[in-house]
């Protein structure tokens, strides 16, 4: 199909610097959890976005020197001849396809422990992060900068940028964002000095200056240099000189980097998740910065839609579309655009799966899109998957989440394939789940794939249809699939701080029965050991409702992992608007109705609430009756001529939609493969010459 013609404008050149990007798609830095230590998965990973389209494409965060070290999160560096050489099989795999490749030269600064280097880490004036949360936390303090570690830090950016342009890279930043060494100099908090650097705006925007400068110098005319600044604190902030602290940073250095890649100051807002935040939120902090500066800009906003897109070029906001999560989500995003394929688009769901893999040291992973992370050690493309490697007929039992992406990919394969859901409507958990507060942009996973099974020849999908064992036995497939999900228990948590003990008592409830309309009478309490949304979202949902809740958990906090996915201080503040009381380290010990029993879960001092319905959100098991039903047989089986039974997603092992997606992909892909293939392939670090010890030490 031809590209639409109101999106033309997504299509055009774009120079910056140097260099010209051959159109409006832009990658930005991102991490994806694949340092040097994986050097073949990198260069995959941010080549196939070349492939699919983005004109620019960005390493993550690269440190220009050991002290700035970020261990044990998984960050790149650019410090030797191994680094470069590293470095670039990316840069080759995205010119490959045509486009620029970018890096994104970091200095922590207060904002990194140095754990593994050891190295004392600096700040402007000795100020350091003190983070809440646990990853982030450390003993160690910065030292102040003197004069001397000015001039190291010039100098180290100075040979990042003549070592990048050696690894190929057309676009060299300078970061002065989310809290690191840059930004720490901008803001009046983290920089209190008396010289040069610090006090006004204009002084404190000094070190700003001089980094792009002598990145200018070390690149020699061959890269664009391009400056990435958090804007939102600076923004709130008045001056005596223009609108706000941003407007007067952006003004003294208007001209000076070839590009402004703007964005926000914490991760929270910045990769703000879709239950909080729609798209273009960035817009009311960035929008200023095309007026004041000539040179393009380039930022964020989870856009996923092209008339999105055209807007913000039309309006005069950005220059090019930046994107991390909708470039994860779909690759293949911007080709997708240019042939008309619009409706083809797999959008991002704004769960921030993605950024939780970095806060678990892991490469990228992504609800919608299993094969990202994939494409070097599994071979996975998000595009291509090969044909079908016999004439097999397969059954999927359960059109949720894994089922759809199960029988989604088995007939791209080729595979005839039946899908069989149990009730009326397809979409598994999502049903519900996507009627909670905030999570309607989820049922992307469910849209996305009933649209396009439904175009599908070779698909045969059967609502209504709960089959029994003896029904499977006569339906004449090769493979059978069953992806029933699971279930919900009313268990409740013990102090080896485990599941133990069904708590059969009246008015105890699970999500399950609030999905199935069931009614809860007033006071109610969520009892969330799950930790993730749901406790949360229910909490929210029934207090919306009209409910008095009151929400207990023996975590620190409300929806405790959700720290991971930068959903946690929005979730607080939810609950608290929703009037949400909340009863933190703490365990239920007793229900009868009337009457809640908690005990702490360090001290054991007890705590008695007005409670007459319970909701528990806590254990999940797989609903793999049928399953266990199918494999006591392996008679009927073979007579059957029915070769394998497998579970796939919740009813193999419960988890988050991520999972249950990969595993629906992943049997799918390997279904008929030769087995030597199904390993993936362990990527190792890249080394020049051999490693010796130090004098003295035995290696």
């Amino acid at each position: 199909m031809a590209r639409n013609p109101r999106y033309d404008v997504l299509f055009e050149p774009v120079k910056i610097g140097p260099v010209t990007a051959p159109n409006r798609f832009y990658a930005v830095p991102h991490a994806s959890g694949m340092t040097n230590a994986m050097p073949h998965m990198r260069a995959a990973f941010r080549g196939t976005k070349a492939e699919g389209g983005w004109g620019v494409v960005c390493t993550g965060y690269v440190s220009i020197d050991p002290s700035s070290d970020d261990t044990p999160l998984p960050f790149a560096t650019l410090w030797d001849e191994d680094d470069i050489r590293a470095h670039a099989l990316m840069t080759d795999a995205v010119h490959k396809h045509g486009a620029l490749a970018g890096i994104e030269l970091w200095h922590g600064g207060g904002s990194v422990m140095n754990r593994a280097s050891r190295i004392p880490p600096m700040s402007p004036s000795g100020t350091s992060w003190m983070a809440t949360h646990v990853n982030f936390m450390g003993n160690q303090r910065p030292r102040v900068m003197d004069a001397h570690d000015i001039r190291s830090l010039l100098q180290w950016q100075s040979e990042a940028a003549s070592k990048a342009r050696r690894a190929g890279f057309d676009i060299v930043y300078v970061y002065a964002g989310m809290g690191y060494l840059p930004y720490e100099f901008l803001i009046s908090e983290w920089n209190q000095r008396t010289d040069a650097y610090g006090g006004p705006v204009r002084n404190r925007v000094r070190i700003v200056r001089e980094l792009l400068e002598v990145t200018r110098d070390a690149v020699a005319g061959r890269c664009a240099v391009a400056l990435r600044i958090s804007l939102e604190e600076l923004r709130a902030r008045p001056s005596e000189v223009a609108a706000s602290e941003a407007h007067e940073v952006v003004e003294l250095l208007a001209d000076v980097p070839d590009l402004w890649d703007v964005k926000l100051d914490s991760s929270p807002t910045d990769c703000a998740p879709s239950r909080f935040a729609a798209e273009g939120s960035h817009e009311p902090v960035i929008d200023f910065v095309k007026k004041i500066t000539r040179q393009p800009v380039v930022g964020v906003g989870r856009f996923t839609s092209p008339d999105s897109m055209v807007g913000q070029i039309r309006r005069g906001v950005l220059d090019l579309i930046g994107a991390a999560r909708p470039s994860i989500a779909d690759p293949f995003l911007p080709n997708k655009i240019n042939e008309g394929r619009e409706q083809d688009i797999r959008e991002c769901i704004g769960c921030n799966i993605c950024i939780s893999s970095w806060h678990d040291s892991v490469p990228v992973r992504c609800t919608q899109n299993p094969t990202i992370g994939e494409e070097w050690r599994r071979g996975w493309h998000p595009e291509r998957v090969a044909p079908a490697g016999s004439s097999a007929a397969v059954l999927v039992v359960g059109a949720g989440p894994a089922g759809l992406e199960c029988a989604l990919t088995l007939a791209r394969r080729g595979y005839e394939v039946t899908l069989a859901e149990a009730t009326d409507e397809i979409g598994g958990r999502l049903r519900f789940e996507t009627r909670l507060p905030g999570l309607a942009t989820w049922g992307r996973v469910l849209d996305w794939r009933r649209d396009q099974l439904q175009r599908l020849p070779n698909v045969n999908l059967y609502r209504g249809n709960r089959l029994a064992a003896e029904e499977i036995l006569e339906l004449g497939h090769t493979h059978v699939v069953i992806a029933t999900g699971a279930r919900w228990a009313r268990m409740l948590y013990s102090t080896l701080e485990i599941p133990a003990g069904n708590l059969d008592a009246g008015n105890v409830y699970t999500p399950d029965d609030v999905a199935a309309g069931t009614h809860l009478e007033d006071p109610v309490a969520v009892f969330d050991f799950d930790n993730y949304y749901m406790g949360g979202a229910l909490a929210e949902h029934l207090a919306k409702a009209g409910h008095q809740v009151a929400y207990v958990t023996p975590a620190g906090h409300v929806s405790a992992w959700v720290i991971m996915s930068n959903e946690q201080p929005q979730v607080h503040r939810a609950l608290a608007n929703a009037a949400v009381t909340v009863h933190t380290l703490s365990r239920v010990t007793a229900f009868e109705p009337g009457e809640l029993r908690l005990a702490n879960l360090f001290t054991g001092a007890e705590t008695r609430l007005a409670c007459k319905s319970l909701l528990i959100v806590g254990a999940r098991f797989a609903n793999d009756s049928l399953y266990q039903s199918l494999v006591a047989r392996p008679d009927a089986l073979a007579a059957a001529g029915i070769a394998s039974v497998t579970r796939i997603g919740d009813a193999l092992a419960p988890g988050a939609l991520v999972h249950a997606v990969y595993s629906g992909h992943r049997y799918a892909r390997e279904l008929d493969a030769n087995p030597s293939t199904l390993s993936f392939r362990r990527d190792a670090p890249l080394r020049s010459q051999a490693i010796t010890a130090p004098e003295g030490i035995n290696a």
